[in-house]
């Protein structure tokens, strides 16, 4: 009897099995000749799919040569260059196509044309410029010199460019000669700060190019510089600032044991501190008495300015306000009083009857109020006066002077209601600028309103109004 020992290799055959026996297996089946699993089949190389990656690299390396070629030509070809380019391929295009011997000159001379200008590019472009200002805060109204200087580090002769140095809306231009080793090129131009804001200078860039214009290339060097255009302010004295007659603080209506203005004499209470009892009364009356201050609060002087288009008829009345704002803000920092300077927010659609919003301006210093004054602008999404009164009043605390300055777009009414929205107590001064307007002063409830109608103004009306 045969004997069949199966192995993981396959079958085993025992000695009957070499008679010639037959024994069925589920051995796998046999791979056909030339299969890919049998020893003869044909090996892979592999050089098709090199050849593949390769045509990809290559594709991609020249695609973004091409990116740099074609930035590179859209960034030095001008207009009148792009006009000359059509023409060229045009005159290309139907002068062989249509014999015309005319047309076929023309591309020539063209083409000619193209690659002369091509040339004037040509040429190192190693300079080191500088670009300075004496000063970067000015007012309005003045005059500020910039300097742009050109130095030659290397040791070959540069080729002379044309300089150039954006001054806000408008171009300074040079035309600097070609410099020799070690050689330096320097001029001086005027900056105009007619109009408060801030005025971008710079970057200086160079420009090479050819004659007609055909071709201009830019190379950017020195960095962009802010000249800030302060508005005009005005000195006022210390005690109109804020209405403030004390040193300390304001003396209020509410009684303390302790303080600085005294008050009156009253009868001892149990828990009254024996500091406070006032020997000389007691001894004369027989009871003990005691003394009673009035509470003084440091004064906290508030000035909210208006950016919203409908309180201003004029832009000279919005430039006027943004004047006094600054002299009053200027004048307490100086006074080193407690002082918040608050501006309309402009309001995004939908959020103006969702919340108030207003923008506070720093105070640490007269030059940080200033530079951010320089920085407001009118806005029609600003809030108005009397949103803008509600919303500082929410957002500062312990207001006792606060000064609302607007133009004369403004009505007494919506004046009054600006008013109604800071807490009782809370001296208001309305300040409305309308240029050329004589000067007044009236008196609603406990809302002062100064008309103004010049800077000059604001001194004497402040004046007046503490006298009062």
């Amino acid at each position: 009897m045969s004997q069949v020992k199966l192995t993981r290799s396959g079958v085993t055959r025992g000695p009957a099995d070499l008679t010639g026996g037959t024994v069925r297996t589920d051995a796998a089946p046999e791979v056909p000749p030339g299969a890919p699993g049998r020893a003869d089949a044909p090996v892979r190389d592999g050089r098709l799919a090199d050849a593949i990656t390769a045509t990809v690299r290559a594709w991609r390396a020249l695609a973004e040569l091409g990116s740099t070629i074609g930035g590179f030509v859209a960034s030095v070809v001008t207009p009148l260059g792009w006009c000359l380019l059509v023409v060229v391929f045009c005159s290309f295009l139907f002068g062989y196509g249509l014999g015309w011997t005319e047309l076929v000159a023309i591309a020539w001379s063209g083409s000619v044309l193209v690659v002369a200008a091509f040339c004037f590019l040509l040429g190192r472009n190693a300079y080191e410029i500088h670009l300075s200002l004496p000063v970067d805060r000015v007012v309005v109204g003045a005059k500020v010199p910039g300097e742009v200087t050109v130095l030659n580090p290397t040791r070959q002769r540069l080729p002379g460019v044309a300089v150039e140095v954006p001054v806000g809306a408008g171009l300074a231009e040079f035309a600097m000669p070609g410099l020799a080793r070690g050689g330096s090129f320097d001029d001086v131009f005027i900056v105009p700060a007619t109009r408060r804001g801030v005025i971008p200078i710079g970057p200086v860039r160079t420009v090479r190019g050819d004659p007609v214009g055909l071709l201009r290339r830019e190379i950017v060097w020195a960095e962009r510089v802010e000249l800030f255009v302060h508005p005009r302010t005005i000195p006022i004295p210390s005690m109109s600032t804020g209405f403030i007659r004390d040193l300390e603080g304001n003396p209020t209506r509410d009684l303390t044991n302790s303080d600085v203005s005294f008050h009156a004499l009253r009868e001892y209470v149990p828990g009254d501190e024996r500091r406070s009892i006032h020997w000389k009364s007691t001894a004369k009356t027989g009871r003990y008495m005691v003394r009673q201050y009035e509470e003084s609060r440091r004064s906290h002087l508030m000035v909210a300015l208006s950016l919203a288009e409908s309180d201003f008829a004029t832009e000279d009345e919005f430039e006027m306000a943004v004047s006094v704002a600054g002299s009053l803000g200027v004048r307490a920092i100086l006074d080193a009083r407690t002082v918040s300077v608050v501006a309309s927010e402009a309001v995004p659609g939908g959020a103006r009857r969702r919340a108030s919003m207003v923008r506070s301006l720093s105070t640490l210093t007269r030059t940080r109020l200033l530079d951010d004054l320089s920085r407001v602008d009118l806005s029609g999404a600003a809030l108005p006066v009397s949103e803008l009164a509600k919303a500082a009043a929410d957002k500062v605390a312990g207001i006792s002077v606060a000064f609302l300055v607007t133009g004369s777009s403004t009505s007494l009414t919506e004046l009054r209601a600006a008013a109604h929205r800071f807490p009782a107590g809370v001296e208001v001064v309305a300040v409305v600028c309308d240029p050329e307007n004589i000067p007044s002063l009236r008196r609603v409830a406990e809302l002062s309103v100064l008309t103004i109608g010049f800077l000059d103004d604001l001194q004497h009306s402040l004046a007046r109004a503490a006298a009062v």
